[in-house]
């Protein structure tokens, strides 16, 4: 299903008095681009939310944003680092001696230095949060996900009238085309037996004439490789996988098929038509920009 890369989705999870929170949101970017901020003490997950996301989309500049406020006794495991109290110690004793100033140091003092009261996770309890972080994260990104492709079927919805445009005219061209040579044949018979006798017209050089003009007019190629284009988009469209650059490709080669035809047929309707189909494409590689 065609992705719009604009999306926003977004998960919770409570248990325990444990409570998750993971926001994601994406724009437009030629690239995998995952930004993650995440709180402190869950840093050592950060790089399993990013795989998660990842393979999740294929393009875009996604930005997630997580909260955990933890009101449970999980996690919160006390660990003093006794040797940089120490230190503390030491140091406030030595500046207390340098200035004659009392030294009488209170253990809660020196558990307010940094670093040295710390919470900690133990195994059990890393593992339980993990699950618990990752379920949010499934949920936001189920909603994300959502979200893009119901932006990326109104696109599609889009992309495919304006398909259906180009496709009308490049019949119109070809019913124009068809005439061409005819309508030169008579011309240039009438314009010969203008300047010469008829008895005097060379059949061969004026049949050669023709086939040269035919051969330089004929877009009967080109059309062929537009309808082509045309029914390999709307392949594209439909594909349950991510599309966009084939497309923004495809739009390229269609956009030079219909330069070709522009120079090649000299009829004026035929080049209104080109103008309008070079509009669509135009407008249509403008949308391929926001697809996955």
């Amino acid at each position: 299903m065609l992705r719009s890369m604009t999306g926003y989705g977004r998960g919770k999870y409570e248990k325990d008095f444990r409570e998750y929170s993971v926001e994601i949101k994406s724009v437009n970017n030629r690239y995998s681009d995952v930004l993650i901020k995440i709180p402190r003490n869950l840093s050592f997950l950060e790089e399993t939310i990013k795989k998660l996301i990842s393979n999740s989309i294929v393009r875009g500049k996604v930005e997630v944003f997580i909260t955990f406020a933890n009101n449970s006794d999980k996690g919160r495991n006390i660990a003093i680092n006794s040797e940089l109290a120490k230190k503390y110690i030491e140091e406030m004793k030595k500046l207390a001696e340098e200035t004659n100033i009392n030294s009488n140091i209170e253990v809660i003092d020196v558990m307010k230095m940094p670093d040295v009261l710390n919470t900690k996770l133990d195994e059990e309890d890393e593992k339980i949060i993990t699950e618990e972080l990752v379920q949010c994260t499934k949920e936001a990104i189920k909603s994300f996900i959502e979200m893009r492709e119901t932006e990326g079927e109104k696109i599609k919805e889009d992309l495919e009238e304006r398909a259906k445009f180009i496709s009308e005219k490049i019949d119109k061209i070809n019913s124009i085309s068809t005439g061409l040579v005819k309508e030169y044949i008579v011309k240039l018979e009438r314009r010969v037996n203008e300047l010469l006798k008829p008895n005097l017209i060379d059949e061969a050089r004026l049949a050669q004439e023709i086939v040269l003009y035919s051969d330089k007019c004929s877009v009967e190629e080109e059309i062929t490789r537009m309808r082509s284009h045309i029914s390999q988009f709307l392949n594209l469209l439909n594909k349950d996988t991510s599309n966009g650059k084939r497309i923004d490709f495809l739009i390229q080669e269609m956009n030079r098929e219909t330069n070709t035809i522009g120079s090649k047929a000299n009829n004026l309707d035929i080049t209104n038509y080109v103008v309008d189909i070079k509009t669509e494409l135009e407008n249509i590689r403008e949308q391929i920009q926001n697809i996955e």
